[in-house]
This record gives structure tokens, C-alpha cells and sequence, in this order.
């Protein structure tokens, strides 16, 4: 496929340091830590990484918020080997699962006080300092078996963190969970037939919940030299898989045919599991990235006494990157927060310009799932919205702030937008103006000091 890096994608040069930033409005003085996102960011658009989405070598984007003010802003490239060496510097130490040394672009988490950049597939997360200088490739003290995963869920209860990973070479998915000091403690393996791509999956207090969905593994694109040989196989029968995080029992029921990069939550309700996605109709048609359908909010109930999987629409516009109150991680939960942005969109969803001029824009989404309705903050056009990062800051689900990078046309820049979750359309509580801009990216983290 053709570059993706135009508009909202297009990758910065540099690495910048910023002090003291510019704020309008007054930022909360419970925010103390670091808002901090991933993205691919090519160091050459001439390199072979930049023709395709998901190789551009990773780049952390952060801003430190203290007492009231923004202390800093900082964008780092992710130093894998190659990294390194581009950049003239030394290879930092750590090990490297399968010769698959990747500077990890996907997502960026806290957890045991420290700062991980993660990707899947295969390759081990990296290690970040404090000020996003890259430590090392890390594999948990050598409790990795193989690879990492790109999205983890924390159990906010018992502090447990769940990953599931997958590499091309396995005939099984593994499952993951590290204690909070990022000691792994279990280590599950998942067969799996025609080896699947899993980008996300969901947990509840009672399940793991597994997606084995009709994307796999190539051997034919592999072969015509594709990037990224996974692709849509109709010959792959979509299911859903519960494991018991009890007693590790794995029950599958079949699932309709579609495609999920994103979960926004899933929680047990009585005789059903339910789960909130993000879902296409279809994804990586001939191994492509734009020609899946559109992404709308979807929730599946999934009967355990009969293993029927219902599915009702909760939200047909195109949207992604869903995220919650990571408090409500695996219970019921109210409200979710989405991101509707052209660009994004575009790339994994396809064109839209068979559409109205006023059907789309960049808007940020509040939906309150009790009332099955929508909150619209609508950011026009140019102003591509990163993911929207819940910040807790009172007891109620929704008594916290909502983070989000947006671009500023006007400026060529980028700000950091603080808004009031409970006063979702209104004027954000604080705006913070970077002194460059952030392209749009992947999947971040507000990381409290």
C-alpha cells in the first residue's frame, strides 16, 4: 500500500525539549505526573519502515505537569539497535526474543515505577526513564517466554496486569500476568489455529476474554513481500474464547465475522459476559489496512448457558481508540470516551469522501452507555484528536479529566487538552501549547507521580 504518512501521520525530524510551557486556563493541581502517547514516527520517510503504518519506529510524546504547571515537554525516539546507531549513539543492553529488535511504537504504560513502550508480534517491550531516554529492551527479568503485547489490562482490585501475546512461529497465543512490580507470575499458552493476530482482548472479573478473529498469518503475502503478511481469511471461523481466571479452563463460541483493534471494556452480568468493541466488518482485506469497512461501537452479550453471542450497535459513526475510567477495568461501566478522527480513520477504515462534508469531522465522543446516549466535541477540520486518557479525580466514574493531544492548525502545533469529563463540551479546563507538533499516533498513558 502507499504511504500512510500524510496529514495527521506526517512524522516529525527532530527531538525536542521544552520548558515551562504556555497554558490557558489552570491546570488541576491533583495532576501531578506525566501524560505521555506512542506512535510510529519514520526517521526517514525514503525508509522502508515508512510504507506502512505500523513499522515507523516508535516516538513518545510527553508533557509533566506539576503544582499548577507544565514543566515539560519531550519527544524521544524509542532507541532499538538500529535506532541507535541512526542516531550515532551506542545499542542500549537487553535481551531480543527471535531476532525481532523493534523500537516499540504502540503503546507507552507505567507500572512497578517504571516506563514501558510496547508493541506485539513478537518483540520485547523497551524501558524508559523518567525523561523518555530509552533504558533497554526489557523481558521482565527473563520472565518472557517470547514477546510482549501492545495493549494491557490492569485489574484495579489486585494490581494484576494481563497481556496476551502472539508471534508468527507460535502455534498458540500466550497469556501473561505480571504482579505490580512487573514480576510476571503466570505464563499460559493458548493453541490457536492458522496463528491469528490479536491486538486487544478484555478481561473481567471472572474471565480472560480471548479474540480469535479471521485475520492470520500469510504465507502468500509473506512470500509477495508484504510488511505485515497477516490478512483476511474467510476459512478462519471467528470465535470468542473465555478462560477462566480461576481455573485457566478455556471455553470458545463462535463470534460474528468482523475485526477488533479496540476494546473500551467487558464485565460479568449474571449469566452473560459482556464486552464493548470497536469493531469493522472486516480488516486487512488482501493484507491492506484500508479496506475493512468502518469502525463503529459495538457490545456483544455472550449467554454461557447457551453460548450465543447477541450483538447490539451502540454507536454506528466511525470512531476509535476507546478508553474508560481504568477504575471500572473488568466491572460495569457507564461512560466511555472515543476518538473520531478523519485521518485515522481513513487509513484503517477507508476513504471517506463519499460521505457528507458534515457527516465527519474530529470530534472527541463522551458516551454514557446507561442512557445510550452521546456527548460531541466537535475540533474541526485539521485539528486531528489523539486518544482520549481518562484521569480520575473524585469517586464518581466520570468525576475526572479527559487528556488528549490535539493539532492546533493555526499554530502548526500541537496542545494538550485538559477537559472537565463532567463538562465535556465546554471550554477545556487548561490548554497546554506545545512548541511543535504531535503527529497523530497510537495509544497512550496519564502516569501519576
Amino acid at each position: 500500500m502507499t504511504t500512510p504518512f500524510k496529514d495527521g501521520f506526517a512524522p516529525v525530524s527532530e527531538e525536542i525539549t521544552a520548558f515551562d510551557l504556555d497554558v490557558t486556563g489552570r491546570i488541576p493541581a491533583e495532576l501531578n505526573g506525566r501524560y505521555l502517547r506512542n506512535g510510529p514516527n519514520p526517521l526517514s520517510l525514503d525508509d522502508p519502515s515508512a510504507g506502512h503504518l505500523f513499522f515507523g519506529e516508535g516516538m513518545v510524546h510527553g508533557v509533566r505537569l506539576r503544582d499548577g504547571r507544565a514543566e515539560w515537554y519531550r519527544n524521544r525516539w524509542v532507541r532499538s539497535a538500529r535506532v541507535a546507531e541512526r542516531l550515532g549513539e551506542e545499542a542500549r543492553p537487553g535481551p531480543v526474543h527471535a531476532g525481532l529488535d523493534f523500537s516499540a511504537n504502540t503503546h507507552v504504560i507505567g507500572l512497578g515505577g517504571r516506563t514501558f513502550a510496547t508493541v506485539e508480534a513478537g518483540a520485547l517491550p523497551y524501558e524508559l526513564g523518567y525523561e523518555l531516554d530509552t533504558i533497554g529492551a526489557c523481558d521482565f527479568d527473563g520472565g518472557l517466554p517470547g514477546g510482549f503485547a501492545a495493549h494491557t489490562h490492569l485489574d484495579p482490585v489486585t494490581g494484576e496486569l494481563h497481556a496476551l501475546a502472539y508471534f508468527f512461529g507460535w502455534d498458540h497465543h500466550q497469556h501473561l500476568v505480571l504482579d505490580p512490580k512487573g514480576v510476571v507470575q503466570r505464563v499460559t499458552d493458548i493453541p490457536v489455529a492458522d496463528k491469528p493476530m490479536v491486538h486487544d482482548f478484555a478481561l473481567t472479573e471472572r474471565f480472560v476474554v480471548i479474540y480469535d478473529l479471521p485475520v492470520t498469518f500469510s504465507m502468500a503475502h509473506a512470500e509477495r513481500g508484504d510488511r505485515l503478511p497477516y490478512a483476511w481469511n474467510d476459512d478462519h471461523p471467528a470465535r470468542i474464547g473465555l478462560m477462566s481466571r480461576e481455573s485457566g479452563d478455556l471455553r470458545w463460541v463462535d463470534a460474528p465475522p468482523c475485526w477488533v483493534f479496540h476494546t473500551l471494556n467487558a464485565y460479568d452480568d449474571g449469566g452473560e459476559v459482556v464486552v464493548d468493541v470497536v469493531s469493522y466488518p472486516r480488516g486487512f482485506v488482501d493484507a491492506r489496512l484500508d479496506r475493512g469497512g468502518r469502525p463503529t461501537l459495538d457490545r456483544w452479550r455472550i449467554d454461557l448457558a447457551t453460548g450465543r453471542v447477541g450483538q447490539t450497535r451502540l454507536d454506528d459513526r466511525p470512531q476509535e481508540f476507546p478508553r474508560i475510567d481504568e477504575r471500572r477495568t473488568g466491572r460495569p461501566h457507564r461512560y466511555g470516551y472515543t476518538a473520531a478522527t478523519r485521518e485515522l480513520v481513513d487509513v484503517v477504515g477507508g476513504e471517506l469522501e463519499d460521505l457528507p462534508d458534515d457527516a465527519f469531522d474530529n470530534t472527541l465522543i463522551k458516551h454514557d452507555l446507561r442512557r445510550g446516549t452521546q456527548e460531541s466535541r466537535r475540533l474541526g477540520r485539521g485539528a486531528y484528536a489523539g486518544e482520549p486518557v481518562f484521569v480520575a479525580a473524585g469517586e464518581a466514574e466520570d468525576d475526572g479529566y479527559v487528556l488528549s493531544f490535539v493539532n492546533d492548525p493555526s499554530r502548526g502545533a500541537a496542545d494538550l487538552v485538559i477537559l472537565s469529563a463532567q463538562d465535556f463540551t465546554g471550554e477545556p479546563v487548561a490548554t497546554v501549547h506545545l512548541p511543535a507538533r504531535v503527529p497523530l499516533g497510537f495509544h497512550g498513558s496519564w502516569i501519576a507521580d
